[in-house]
């Protein structure tokens, strides 16, 4: 009788073998899947953070020129005049075939500044962007 219970359970194990090595296969192509994501999301963070940083030094170079604010303006597609021209070179630098315009409405007590910096990251992907408004005033 033991012969035949031996013979029953003869593959067995290497079945279980079979069955866990598949179940780690695909926890293990789970844990690359959750990789492969995170490392997108970090690098839309970093090129999100670069136009964070790029919108606030220019604001800050515009706030410290106010009298020649009209002369940041650049229209979408545009090319950027010689005040704008550094900026906007180290912009496109930092986040490749990044798309700017800038916008400057003067008002007799304050400027309405509006930064938009968009940018793919990869081929097909959808486009992000980075939109900023900030009021500039002269010092009273």
């Amino acid at each position: 009788m033991s012969a035949v219970i031996a013979r029953r359970q003869r593959g067995m194990a290497l079945i279980e073998a079979i069955v866990a090595a598949l179940l780690l296969a695909i926890g293990l192509l789970g844990a690359i899947g959750l990789q492969a994501r995170s490392t997108s999301a970090l690098a839309d963070a970093g090129m999100r953070a670069e136009a964070t940083i790029a919108a606030d030094k220019l604001l800050g170079m515009m706030a410290v020129d106010l009298p020649n604010a009209s002369a940041y303006a650049l229209a979408a597609d545009g090319s950027p005049a010689a005040r704008l021209q550094p900026w906007y070179d180290e912009t496109r630098g930092r986040i490749p075939n990044a798309q700017i315009l800038v916008t400057v409405t003067p008002a007799t007590a304050r400027t309405r500044v509006e930064i938009a910096i968009s940018w793919t990251r990869k081929a097909g992907a959808a486009q992000n962007a980075h939109r900023v408004v900030a009021y500039l005033a002269a010092a009273t």
